[in-house]
């Protein structure tokens, strides 16, 4: 079992594959899961998920208290009110403080589990069992919790990281092609920003990704773990290196925001997000052209989407990046690339270069 610990002192985790732990019915490694839970356990859960895994999970969890919330399935529903929802079950339910949440389930699974956790009592502790590449590669990992409002995106939330995240590759088996490509872009991501030699390898593996073959995923989902885990220990609170991650986003939530949450995936909208990053880059003069079209090439390559929604409207697509949760009273900040595998947050942004490629992606 290949484990990788995200280095916070006392608060340090383990990131567990376990490939076959949530989606076989004798599952190995499941001490991983049954040390970390206390005799009473809370599941989180979505209408998609819970038919497929929510009665493995707690049929292994037998002998301990259990109980369950189901979510419905969309980032439209990443609200308050479902936090409301989850913390009303607990309390009715007579769950207390030294009682376990799991977060069974995709990006807006965790976000609405962990805010919740984060707050109920002033803070229960959390696994995160991620069943969608997105959340395997990326928001089950560094503690953001947090859930939307009409103006802006992640506006309510807190950081609360999890005690243990279990990774089962298997469960991406069941994932539409749509969701799986979505999780492809936080990939890009990653190695966009971070390492030059794990985008040539993604370039290089493009068809076993696309089929799904589970050994390149494993691999690939380890380094992108393993890249956001070494950036969370840096810098848990995102005061500096962990805006990186970021790349792509300032536009993505804008995309998201001004779309309708739930018509773009989070995914799609971080793909786009990334190209226009990409083309703010070239256009102030920090990469070269060639970086641009091979982010293009990769990203279609997976299927997702390299044009912007129509009908965005340039000023309304402004407001809601200045807006976005990673601005300050300074103004706003974008990820910029500096070379394939190298970013860097920019905080004087040329407001006419922003124009230039806002004309030119927004029709």
């Amino acid at each position: 079992m290949k484990t990788i610990t995200v280095a916070l002192g006392e608060r340090a985790y383990p990131i567990a594959f376990c490939e076959g732990l949530i989606s076989r019915a004798e599952p190995a490694h499941l001490e991983v899961l049954l040390e970390r839970v206390g005799q009473s356990v809370f599941v989180v859960t979505n209408s998609t998920v819970a038919p497929l895994f929510l009665d493995g999970l707690l049929s292994k969890l037998s002998g301990k208290k259990c109980g369950y919330h189901c979510l419905p399935d969309g980032e439209q529903f990443k609200t308050l009110e479902q936090v409301e929802g989850i913390i009303g079950q607990l309390i009715e339910q007579g769950f207390t403080r030294d009682s376990t949440m799991i977060a069974l389930g995709g990006g807006v699974v965790g976000d609405v589990a962990g805010f919740a956790a984060a707050i109920f009592q002033r803070g229960i502790p959390i696994i995160q069992i991620p069943t969608t590449l997105l959340s395997q590669v990326d928001s089950s990992v560094g503690g953001k919790t947090a859930v939307n409002h009409p103006l802006g995106k992640n506006m309510l939330g807190a950081f609360h990281q999890p005690s243990l995240v279990v990774i089962d590759v298997a469960t991406l088996t069941s994932l539409n092609p749509r969701e799986y490509a979505a999780g492809l872009a936080e990939i890009v991501k990653h190695a966009a920003l971070a390492d030059s030699d794990y985008f040539e390898w993604l370039e290089a593996n493009i068809e076993l990704i696309i089929e799904r073959d589970l050994d390149c995923l494993a691999e690939m989902i380890a380094k992108s773990c393993q890249i956001k885990a070494e950036i969370v220990a840096e810098d848990e609170t995102e005061q500096g290196r962990r805006g990186l991650l970021n790349l792509g986003h300032t536009f993505g939530h804008a995309i998201e925001t001004l779309s309708g949450y739930g018509q773009v995936l989070h995914g799609e909208a971080v793909a786009i997000g990334l190209l226009m990053a990409a083309d703010y880059s070239v256009r102030a003069g920090y990469i070269a052209q060639t970086v641009k079209t091979r982010l293009h090439a990769l990203l279609s390559g997976f299927g997702l989407p390299v044009v912007a929604p129509p009908s965005l409207p340039v000023d309304l697509f402004k407001a809601a990046m200045a807006r976005d949760k990673k601005a300050t009273q300074a103004g706003m900040k974008l990820i910029v690339l500096q070379a394939l595998g190298k970013a860097e947050i920019l905080e004087d942004v040329d407001p006419a270069v922003l124009d230039e490629t806002l004309a030119d992606w927004l029709l």
